[in-house]
């Protein structure tokens, strides 16, 4: 057989990498140590020049399918791994056929689940997590994506201003509709209860979940959440035809979740008593497609929204809430924020990714500010933030914590 190697991008180095060898048995020279959730496939990080990759040992046309699946999400938009290509034809130096290999690059400042609960996350943290992967459900949902295996160990988790921001790491059984069925949905939820809830127990059978929480209890947090979530981004509105301003008002409360409204349904009854408002289509990173088109800056969120308020401050503070936006925007770029960042010192910059200690920064401000009950000015915030609160983060973008490959698994569910 010959070795192919399909990639979005040309990379020579590939053909560097020991695809002879199973991918269980590759030398600790081509691995990086990051921390690996659990997955029914072999599962490895690997070196390759600057950047890191993961690469998952599956069945061909699994492969295949899996590559294609997460190509059609990237160009959705939707937060998922970035695939980077696939290998077939791979054999042993004895001619015995090996699996394919699916190759996807490996998300900067990401966790799985267990390393997360591996640090002994507090109650909320937790709630946090829950929250981030309802989201992450309803925007593939409003995609049509079904996923078919819905579960924390197929999630990443990144930080994203004190919150968590979720991505899709596996998508194999996953399918791809024009509109998803309220059928297909809540099938998709059922998976989520049983697995998550599964996932639970294991945690605290090893002892990491916190000792009072219900494992089946947090697993119906999240279908709730999403239900939640998804009245508020679906469901149709009647008020009476003199309170139009409550179609503003419920395109503010769908950006206050981070979605924007592309295109309203709007209908009057017959008597032109009623209205009846309906989002058509939503699509979510308001906050952050704002920030991006103002500074530049590709983050998260709730980082962008919390970036926007320091900009929106900024702007205040100056007198400048007339100016034009985007002259605005640059300079507090070049004077507040980009300070900020080149600020930290070279050996504490893989602690947490830069808009994230930004945004821990104006935190550390405010907590010093209430302290003595007046303004501490943000380079005296940033002193201290890097002299106390910095160095005792764990290294969250390469080598971190604990390897979640050793850390016990009571039962499984698949």
């Amino acid at each position: 057989m010959t070795l192919e190697i399909t990639t979005a991008t040309s990379e020579s180095a590939l053909l560097d990498l020991p695809w002879s060898t199973p991918l269980e048995e590759w030398p600790e020279s081509y691995l990086a140590a990051l921390p690996r959730g659990i997955s029914r496939h072999v599962v490895r990080f690997v070196k390759l020049g600057p950047r890191v990759l993961a690469v998952k040992e599956i069945k061909d046309d699994i492969a295949d399918r899996e590559y294609a699946m997460l190509r059609n999400l990237r160009r959705l938009d939707v937060p998922s791994v970035e695939p980077f290509g696939v290998v077939h034809g791979r054999t042993t130096l004895d001619g015995e056929p090996l699996d394919a290999c699916l190759i996807t690059r490996h998300l900067q400042f990401s966790l799985p689940y267990r390393a997360l609960y591996s640090q002994n996350l507090r109650p909320d943290t937790a709630v946090r997590l829950m929250d981030a992967l309802a989201l992450l459900l309803v925007r593939l949902h409003l995609e049509g994506f079904w996923w078919g295996d819905v579960s924390l160990s197929n999630t990443l988790f990144r930080r994203d201003a004190g919150a968590f921001a979720a991505y899709l790491v596996d998508a194999e059984t996953g399918e791809l509709h024009a509109r998803l069925s309220n059928g297909q949905r809540e099938h998709d939820l059922d998976i989520a209860r049983v697995n998550i809830a599964g996932e639970l127990m294991d945690l605290a059978a090893g002892g990491f979940l916190e000792e009072h929480a219900d494992p089946f209890e947090v697993s119906a947090s999240i279908i709730e959440r999403y239900h939640t979530l998804w009245e508020a981004l679906t469901g149709t509105e009647r008020f009476e035809l003199g309170d139009r301003w409550r179609v503003d008002e419920r395109i503010r409360r769908l950006n206050e979740l981070g979605f924007d409204v592309d295109e309203l349904s709007i209908t009057t009854d017959i008597g032109g008593t009623e209205i009846v408002i309906t989002p058509k289509v939503v699509d979510a990173g308001h906050h952050s497609r704002r920030l991006l088109r103002l500074t530049g800056l590709d983050v998260g969120e709730n980082q962008a929204r919390r970036l926007l308020n320091d900009l929106d401050a900024y702007a205040a503070a100056t007198d400048r809430q007339n100016d034009d936006e985007e002259i605005v925007a640059h300079d507090w770029l070049a004077k507040i924020y980009e300070p900020v960042v080149r600020a930290v010192p070279r050996n504490l910059t893989g602690r947490l990714e830069p808009a994230e200690i930004f945004h821990e920064v104006l935190e550390h401000r405010w907590y010093m500010s209430e302290r003595a009950g007046h303004d501490t000015p943000i380079e005296d915030a940033l002193r201290d933030y890097v002299a106390t609160v910095l160095p005792a983060k764990p290294e969250e973008k390469a080598v971190l914590g604990v390897d979640t490959e050793e850390m016990p698994v009571i039962s499984r569910f698949d």
